[in-house]
């Protein structure tokens, strides 16, 4: 799969020193959870379940997770099931395209019991386009049969499927429990190294065991007992770089009245060197008045934090998170020299000032940073000099196809430059507008 691979090649050109790879879905595991980028999640139970994927396919979506878990009622299990078999049968037929490749397609199972009778359903021609399952409330007890059952039905189609556990169970977050419960996480994990693509959080089901709710002038970092939980995450599955960890979902995709002022400051629109001064403005009143500036927020604080990637819910938010993932020039100027001194120095250490003349680079504490930056360039792509995530978010929304199916709800009243009417919400059924999944 390759980002941004529906820009012209002329604007990829111009916008980027080193465009986005493609990137092999067997290849390195550490790039390709880095490559998921903003992961849209889907209920089973959607009725042109193949035709959505295909249109986000082609509106920048790398990965995807058709849900049969929380985002479907118990009464619609076994409908989805069968909506979801169906739809990977007919997208194995017609394989929607992502670069050269094919998007990341996982199934979120409510039980272990279903991941062998899915397969089974599919047979080896079915399941092409499955890439593996997201195994949701995931713990110590329940945990190694979930990964076991990923194993074998691998085993039965004869190439691996990638698993995806989700952390969102009460001995996670309790403080009392959490040390363990994520220590046993971190021990499953490694034994199945080779089999578990990135670790994601449940942030929804955390929130609710405490009745809580982040607004949308917040974000999850405001929510003191969940901010808590992911740094021991962080501290414990993602140590040493072997695990990526995903950022937690989120929810908004339309604004009412706000409480705070935007923090989105006008600078970086009013310098973007490709954006006209007006169409700067109504890019960022596009963001603002489509709630995609504290999702902006909370993208950064999810990469200060050690995240990589987040789970989405609405088209609308896919580009911002893309874009906010693309490698400055100075990040891989820095990043660059760093491992080019280590290399140089048989990694004994010491400092090199960047070229940039704005900060100190200390080759043995920013190794493990440099090289996590060089996997997001890769799969990316690394801004020219001067360039923005601004002239990403232009570039991508003017290339977006224009009209949205007359199935989906009509889109957000927003300038059309940065919410086009193909991120309208995704709806479970023609009279409620709902968005397109449930992250938790």
């Amino acid at each position: 799969m390759r980002h941004f691979a529906f820009l012209d090649p002329l604007v990829v050109e111009a916008l980027f020193h080193r465009p986005p790879e493609e990137i092999p879905v067997d290849g390195d595991r550490r790039l390709l959870a880095t490559a998921l980028g903003a992961t849209l999640y889907a209920p089973g139970t959607r009725s042109r379940l193949a035709d959505d994927v295909r249109r986000q396919t082609a509106s920048g979506v790398t990965s995807m997770v058709l849900c049969l878990e929380d985002a479907i009622a118990d009464t619609e299990v076994a409908d989805a099931e069968a909506n979801v078999v169906a739809a990977l049968r007919e997208l194995a037929d017609d394989p929607p395209r992502s670069g050269d490749g094919m998007p990341l397609l996982f199934v979120r199972v409510r039980a272990v019991s279903q991941i062998p009778d899915l397969v089974g359903r599919l047979g080896v021609g079915g399941a092409r386009c499955l890439a593996g399952f997201v195994l949701p409330k995931f713990a110590e007890d329940g945990g190694q049969m979930a990964l076991e059952a990923v194993l074998r039905a691998s085993d039965s189609i004869g190439r691996p499927l990638w698993a995806m556990p989700v952390l969102e169970s009460p001995p996670v977050i309790y403080r009392e429990t959490r040390v363990e419960a994520l220590g046993a996480v971190r021990r499953l994990v490694d034994k199945h190294v080779e089999q578990v693509l990135a670790i994601r959080l449940g942030a929804t089901d955390l929130c609710g065991l405490f009745g809580l709710r982040r607004d949308r002038d917040l974000t999850i970092y405001d929510i003191a007992v969940v901010r808590d939980c992911i740094a021991d995450i962080v501290n414990i599955c993602a140590r040493g770089g072997d695990h990526v960890v995903t950022g937690p979902v989120w929810e908004y995709f339309a604004a009412p009245e706000r409480l705070f002022v935007s923090s989105l400051r006008v600078t970086p629109f009013a310098q973007a060197e490709r954006v006209d001064g007006e169409q700067a403005v109504r890019m960022r009143s596009a963001l603002v008045s489509a709630d995609l500036d504290r999702l902006i927020r909370e993208v950064v604080l999810d990469r200060a934090n050690g995240l990589c990637g987040k789970t989405v819910i609405h088209p609308s938010h896919i580009l911002a998170v893309h874009a906010l993932h693309v490698v400055s020039q100075e990040e891989y100027a820095d990043a660059e020299s760093i491992l080019t001194g280590n290399a140089a120095s048989g990694n004994a250490g010491g400092v090199r000032r960047s070229s940039y003349a704005n900060k100190m680079n200390e080759l043995g504490p920013h190794r493990a940073w440099a090289e996590a930056v060089l996997r997001r360039a890769r799969a990316f792509g690394v801004l020219r000099e001067g360039e923005t995530f601004v002239e990403v978010l232009a570039a991508a929304g003017a290339a977006e196809p224009a009209a949205a199916p007359a199935t989906l709800a009509p889109a957000p009243t927003a300038p059309t430059v940065i919410v086009p009417a193909a991120a309208a919400p995704m709806v479970a059924t023609p009279t409620a507008t709902a968005p397109v999944g449930t992250g938790r």
